[in-house]
């Protein structure tokens, strides 16, 4: 689990030793007079904070990022093998062994649990963005989270997402493949301007007209799609039966009245 951090070994104090580096050149701690980690608060937000002994206690890693009421706090740590370890603030925790950089602070004491990739995480606010989640999971460009829901549909994850953990049966998120989107663009006209609007095959035409009606300032009475045929479009049909494709272009407009 690679989470982004955007301090590098570079930027390294003297007489410190870097926890990061050390795990990346496969080597042990060198005695050093500080050690640094990463650290975020309540979130991925990772940033270095620098410890004066290779074995501190959980709540001096809280302490020296500047966190009081300590009792209200918990401390996770994030192991090599991408699962999360709830760290007891008064047992001491040896960098020099566990091979572990990267640690997160919640103010809160109770921790939600969830599997992700098969890993077992933990995390400290009731709520997580979709975003974090796929930081988390490290996903790819063409990769989606879900919400895996046994005997029924798994639901899709998008990082604008707000994922409430305290939700019953959310116990399971994986990683698979995008839906690819059967959305396409289509040009409406309606007294001389074009707007352009995102719609699905599956769609019904009133559907499309009650959607379009919004950019056109919400005009009132009964409005109508016709095509660059002059063709009507049944507004009880779907745009794959009115064989509306991409790029179409439709007039917005009141039906005409015809003469008895």
């Amino acid at each position: 689990m690679n989470i982004h951090d955007p301090h590098s070994d570079h930027d390294i104090p003297d007489d410190c030793d870097d926890v990061g580096q050390a795990i990346r050149e496969d080597r042990a701690l060198r005695a050093a007079h500080t050690y640094r980690i990463r650290y975020a608060n309540n979130g991925l937000d990772f940033g270095p904070l620098l410890l004066d002994d290779p074995m501190p206690l959980g709540r001096q890693i809280l302490e020296t990022a500047g966190v009081d009421a300590l009792a209200a706090w918990s401390l996770l740590a994030i192991l090599p093998s991408g699962d999360f370890e709830d760290v007891r603030l008064d047992e001491p925790f040896d960098l020099r062994d566990r091979r572990v950089e990267r640690f997160i602070g919640f103010e809160n004491d109770r921790l939600f649990k969830f599997a992700l990739r098969d890993h077992q995480i933990l995390w400290g606010r009731s709520t997580i963005a979709g975003r974090e989640l796929y930081a988390l999971a490290e996903a790819g460009e063409h990769e989606a989270l879900f919400l895996d829901v046994p005997g029924g549909t798994d639901r899709l994850i998008l990082a604008t997402d707000t994922i409430d953990l305290a939700e019953t049966g959310l116990e399971r998120f994986i990683v698979a493949a995008k839906p690819v989107s059967d959305a396409f663009e289509i040009t409406v006209v309606y007294n001389g301007l074009a707007r352009t609007m995102q719609v699905r095959p599956g769609e019904t035409v009133g559907a499309v007209i009650a959607a379009a009606r919004p950019l056109f300032g919400s005009p009132g009475g009964d409005l109508i799609l016709v095509d660059q045929q002059g063709r009507e479009l049944n507004s009880a049909h779907t745009l794959r039966q009115e064989h509306v494709g991409p790029h179409a272009q439709l007039s917005l407009r009141p039906p005409v009245v015809r003469g008895g």
